[in-house]
């Protein structure tokens, strides 16, 4: 596997020429570098006006590596073959170097840059880039891979350091001056001393001036912590696969890292859970529902749960008396979507800090257990776990019963590893002595109904009256209501039953956009045309598969005794689309007539890519049926002459359609292409 580095910009707050002198002083072996013990000039070249100097070196590497493995590869010593570009006319130094040992075996590759800053010219801009790629050595792959990493990241944290070391001594030889090559200079004039300016502050902490804005290094520790130079890496790289894949704005920096803190910074892994959550994003509107929701009444009076003070370290408190809390009457009263709306607009109010919760679980007993409160309570957890991962500084659970290890035995495997190691867990009065809430939160905003004198203004709970109660058709109907508040439209598709859509094309040569989000399971996406209408659309209905979930539709209107390439005929080749993608695509029709849409089943439907497990799987008795699958889509038919390529028609079609920022394969045939977000 090819490892990869991308530094951040780090900036000397020097000029180039200045910086460039005190990076010659590294040659031909710096103390500070102990690893570094020689380096030879191989090759020298300097242009006819003096402007640009080439300079090749071979430089020894004293690797700190097991004696055993030294000895196995017959070596004291790796050598690197590094080629300098010093442009003085553009102030620029481009490195590149590479392994001249067991090349054959390993390959490592470095850039680097010095620049001019492009807000400031006093000051200079440095970008490191780096590749290893270990195709074999004795056995010994995962053994090398990590000494080379743990050396290289070690070297990179001491980079910044050498230079200003230097600077420092040239300070202190007088040296704070080296005047700028002119196109009389035939070499680098001597430095000559000069009094220390200081350059004005930067407005910015993100350096522009570039096709994508790139993070400075002080920014990133100053806004978003210390992070290792590997960790920095990662940050970057993802950024910039963002900036590349998405058209538009990209979630904010402190979003990603979240993203990459709940993989341990994986790559692979971060990129894919923060693609489902833009997703997730996308069909639930959670931007636009921030604006416009507002919270029922019975929540007000009924949900436990609410923001109290901060603690000692300034991080806001959550507290939600769950043994206070009425869980099946709010589910009669309101439904599960609209908990999970409440629980999603609370959530997207959260800073990108760590928040403190406290659960208060006096009162909790068996008729908390009711499974569908379970089954929504595991929902709001998932969601969550899902889309705002490491936003939990500690959770602590008060005055735990009996009955909680029956709780904690449905709800724990739901719960990411790393953010299980973060709950405190307290039986009866435990919580009031050494260790407990005394510990993390002043005892002045101590809640009175956990022993303190602060009050509290989350609901005491109570029962939710029973007159407030609605019926199962209530209930479904307001499901759908939330979630069809949307230009889109839901469908579920079944094992031999697929969802399909009409559109009737009057003039050729006509557009038809599409947008499609695959929320459950795998399907294959068709496109038909016939000259003829088909029948009157054929509804299955859910309850054919014992399946009451909200929101979705299913119409069937090619017959079965029609004939594919006599009475339709495809114009599409299929398009299998996984779960979790997003699909944006057009077709340009031929002819007028009947063009019908088709999502069909594929499959068995795809389980999440996260090891968690997921709701649905757990609960697969409670009305979900094994053979579903769910889109939610929006469609719309343009003139040929408002169409201007794909992504631009979709864009024009004030269809509300969002970019989504995800890994892009294209489908490019004669009349159509199409877009497949993951």
């Amino acid at each position: 596997m090819v490892q990869k580095y991308q530094s951040p910009v780090r900036v000397y707050k020097h000029p180039f020429e200045l910086v460039m002198a005190a990076y010659e002083r590294r040659f031909p072996t710096c103390h500070l570098i102990p690893m570094f013990v020689a380096s030879d000039v191989v090759d020298e070249e300097t242009s006819e006006d003096g402007s640009t100097n080439r300079i090749e070196r071979r430089c020894a590497l004293d690797v700190d590596a097991p004696r055993l493995l030294k000895r196995i590869a017959g070596v004291d010593y790796v050598y690197f073959i590094q080629k300098n570009t010093l442009n003085r006319k553009e102030r620029t130094l481009h490195i590149e170097s590479h392994n001249e040992t067991f090349s054959n075996r390993v390959i490592i590759h470095e850039t680097c840059c010095y620049s001019v800053h492009p807000e400031n010219e006093d000051w200079t801009c440095f970008e490191q880039t780096a590749s290893l790629d270990i195709k074999s050595f004795f056995g010994f792959e995962s053994t090398v891979e990590k000494i080379a990493m743990k050396q290289y990241a070690s070297s990179i944290k001491k980079g910044k350091e050498i230079i200003e070391y230097y600077l420092k001594e040239l300070e202190d030889e007088g040296i704070t001056h080296v005047p700028r090559w002119t196109p009389s200079s035939l070499s680098l004039p001597l430095p000559r001393p000069t009094s220390l300016s200081s350059p004005p502050v930067l407005p910015k902490l993100i350096l522009a001036g570039t096709p994508e804005d790139k993070l400075d290094a002080d920014y990133i520790k100053r806004y978003l912590g210390d992070l290792t130079p590997l960790q920095e890496s990662c940050l970057i790289r993802l950024r910039k696969w963002l900036q590349e894949t998405h058209k538009g704005k990209i979630p904010k920096d402190e979003h990603i890292l979240r993203f990459l803190r709940a993989r341990d910074f994986n790559m692979d892994k971060a990129r894919e859970i923060l693609c489902q959550s833009l997703t997730w994003r996308k069909q639930h509107q959670v931007d636009y529902l921030l604006e416009t929701w507002s919270s029922p009444q019975v929540l007000q009076d009924y949900y436990t749960g609410g923001w109290h003070h901060h603690d000692r370290d300034g991080r806001p408190l959550y507290i939600l008396r769950l043994g206070q809390m009425d869980t099946k009457g709010l589910v009669r009263a309101l439904g599960e979507e609209s908990l999970l709306r409440h629980v999603r607009n609370t959530t997207s109010n959260v800073r990108p800090v760590s928040v403190w919760i406290t659960v208060d679980l006096e009162g909790l007993n068996m008729r908390h257990l009711w499974r569908p409160g379970v089954k929504a309570l595991l929902r709001i957890i998932e969601v969550v776990e899902a889309n705002y991962p490491e936003t939990l500084g500690r959770l602590l659970i008060l005055r735990a019963p009996r009955v909680f290890p029956v709780l904690w035995t449905l709800v724990s495997p739901f719960i990411d590893e790393n953010t299980r190691k973060k709950f405190l867990i307290y039986a009866g009065n435990d919580y009031q002595g050494p260790g407990g809430l005394v510990d993390y939160i002043d005892k002045e905003i101590i809640p009175d109904f956990l022993g303190g004198e602060c009050m509290c203004e989350v609901p005491e709970g109570g029962l939710v009256p029973k007159s407030m109660y609605r019926t199962a058709e209530e209930l479904e109907n307001e499901d759908v209501r939330l979630w069809t508040e949307t230009i889109y439209q839901s469908a579920s598709i079944f094992k031999g039953a697929p969802h399909e859509l009409l559109i009737e094309i009057i003039d050729a040569s006509s557009v038809i956009t599409w947008d499609f989000d695959v929320c459950k399971g795998d399907v294959v996406f068709n496109i038909y045309h016939s000259k003829r209408a088909p029948q009157a659309p054929r509804k299955d209905p859910l309850g054919a598969h014992g399946i009451t979930s909200p929101g979705g539709n299913n119409v069937q209107l090619i017959d079965k005794s029609w004939t594919l390439g006599q009475d339709y005929s495809m114009v599409e080749s299929p398009l299998t689309c996984k779960e979790g993608e997003s699909v944006q695509g057009s077709h340009i029709t031929r002819w007028p007539g009947f063009y019908i849409l088709q999502w069909k089943f594929h499959n068995m439907p795809a389980c999440s890519a996260t090891n968690l497990p997921r709701v649905d799987d757990v609960l697969a008795t409670l009305q979900v049926s094994s053979h579903k699958c769910k889109v939610m889509y929006y469609t719309e038919v343009l003139g040929s002459e408002d169409f201007r390529g794909s992504m631009t028609s979709l864009e024009s079609s004030h269809s509300g359609f969002s970019q989504l920022s995800a890994a892009t394969t294209s489908s490019n045939q004669s009349q159509s292409s199409s877009m497949i977000s993951r």
